[in-house]
């Protein structure tokens, strides 16, 4: 039989998800080595607002008032000129071993001190809301200089995926209120698997050798790159009464939830219902994967000290993953560790299609990822390059980013999965789905663990009412600032002979090479 899996197909357009050489070139500063240097000043020049918008931005920033920066008006001169490309830049200090206070230091000087917002201090709604409110006010006001800075500004987020889904996040407040254009955004990865910014050519992690002349490289970059475009999905959950345990910060309570209602409910209501809604980029999984992220990020919570950057914490969560059942512990001994065919019910709408329809979970999974990119856990890419004939065979289309369409597909555990994340075998298809629904009840579990985008949280369940989940692409997509310019090299770390083990090795190694150790310019 003919593996549903094609390493050799490829195109320029296509993304490809495994770590590469490449990526850790990049991350050291080296790619573009060759190419023409880049005069600090020029690159001020195309990035600088003028002074008077800077300061009106910011006053109406800490003002919270679009009027805030009044004293700063002025109509634009003929020596008062919009810059080439404006831009400004959030920095998650938190983030990647704590690489942002050096960072904001550094960025502030190459562009200024009122384009570079530390998140701690400035919020990106704040940043919509007021300080492009600012711009916009003025440019409606007659101030040509506001209104070309405002429609040609973009914006460069330095963090993880937490963090640069926030920014989108809050950047989407424009499409909603029609306040377009919205700022394209491109990404310094900070985080520990950065897979926005490997889907769009960034990298996988912050440089760590000649660091200073890679963040010039990626400013001029972020100005130039083309535009791409990403799906978002609304996730909605209505459960029983009670409350989600240490819910993330995408995941907030609200009022009511809009659940389809042409899909009927099985079973009684209960008196109280509490609801929580939350936007996604990347992924929502259920099961034994977010069980394994919610005890690594509480590990991280209670000892900060192990959090010191990329390296500490992919060899942490591969320790920690071997500890909680994923691996040895066998099935019968805990109901916690039996299949979510137990407790999960799926429905799916399929493109062009209005009809439910629901999909039969397999027996062996432990775990339900439905993903949007193509990398996954680091740069991976579970579901696969599939061949044509097999696509056709299940119904599938190719999968994209911008797509309107989620890849559904399982994990059966430690020991599947291995081989998954070293791309011997492709994870267990399920479906390729444009809305999703998840009604999960408890029996003789207590709770279910999720996460999207990587915050994971602890789900409470009850015998008696149903749980439902359920996923919806968001209408607008949002802008992103694309990084590859034509060329794909991919590396293999070669642990094909150990399958077992294979992911672990993998994460670790990868980590290691990443380390700035011993690889230096002149080795390369």
């Amino acid at each position: 039989m003919d593996s549903p899996t094609s390493p050799g197909d490829s195109s320029t357009a296509r993304i490809v998800a495994r770590t590469s050489m490449m990526d850790s070139i990049r991350a050291c500063g080296l790619s573009g080595l060759a190419g023409v240097r880049i005069d600090k000043e020029d690159l001020r020049r195309r990035l600088l607002i003028p002074q008077y918008l800077r300061l009106a931005m910011l006053d109406s920033i800490k003002k919270k008032d679009v009027d805030g920066g009044d004293q700063h008006f002025q109509i634009c001169s003929e020596d008062v000129r919009s810059p080439e490309s404006p831009m400004v830049v959030f920095i998650n200090p938190r983030s990647g071993g704590r690489h942002g206070p050096v960072l904001k230091e550094r960025l502030q000087q190459l562009i200024s001190e009122e384009q570079v917002f530390d998140l701690q201090d400035v919020k990106p709604h704040e940043f919509v809301r007021y300080g492009l409110g600012c711009l916009e006010k003025w440019g409606d006001n007659g101030d040509i200089c506001a209104k070309e800075t405002r429609e040609s500004i973009r914006v460069v987020v330095a963090g993880g995926d937490g963090t640069v889904g926030w920014v989108l996040g809050c950047l989407g407040e424009l499409y909603q209120k029609g306040r377009e254009p919205v700022p394209p955004v491109a990404i310094i990865p900070l985080g520990t698997g950065n897979d926005l910014s490997r889907s769009f050519g960034w990298g996988g992690s912050f440089p760590s050798i000649a660091w200073k002349a890679a963040i010039k490289r990626t400013l001029l970059r972020a100005t130039t790159g083309p535009i791409a475009r990403l799906d978002s999905w609304h996730v909605f959950v209505q459960m029983p009464g009670g409350e989600v345990v240490d819910p993330p910060y995408s995941l907030k309570a609200t009022e009511e939830c809009s659940l389809d209602r042409t899909l009927e409910i099985d079973g009684d209501v209960p008196d109280k219902v509490n609801y929580y809604d939350g936007v996604f980029y990347n992924y929502f999984s259920i099961g034994m994967d977010a069980q394994v992220a919610y005890g690594f990020h509480h590990l991280r919570n209670e000892k900060p000290y192990l959090a010191q950057g990329p390296i500490s914490n992919k060899i942490i969560y591969s320790g920690y993953s071997c500890t909680q059942g994923w691996f040895l512990t066998p099935c019968m001994s805990d109901p916690g560790l039996r299949g979510l065919k137990n407790i999960l019910k799926m429905y799916v709408k399929k493109v062009n299609c209005s009809e439910w329809e629901q999909v039969p979970i397999p027996k062996s999974v432990r775990a339900i990822v439905c993903l949007n990119l193509h990398n996954y856990g680091s740069g991976r890419n579970p579901w696969g390059n599939l061949k044509p004939e097999y696509l056709e065979k299940r119904g599938f289309v190719e999968a994209h980013a911008d797509d309107g369409l989620l890849e559904i597909f399982g994990l059966k555990q430690g020991w599947h999965a291995s081989f998954v994340m070293v791309e011997l075998i492709s994870a267990k298809h399920i479906a390729q789905a444009a809305s999703i629904r998840l009604e999960i009840r408890g029996g003789n579990w207590k709770d279910a663990f999720m996460q999207m985008d990587g915050e994971p949280w602890k789900q409470p369940l009850s015998a008696d009412y149903s749980t439902y989940v359920e996923i919806k692409r968001v209408p607008f997509q949002s802008l992103m600032i694309s990084d590859y310019r034509g060329f794909t090299l991919i590396y293999d770390f070669g642990f094909s002979d150990f399958p077992v083990f294979g992911a672990l090795l993998n994460q670790t190694t990868e980590a290691l090479i990443e380390a700035p150790v011993s690889l230096t310019v002149d080795s390369l």
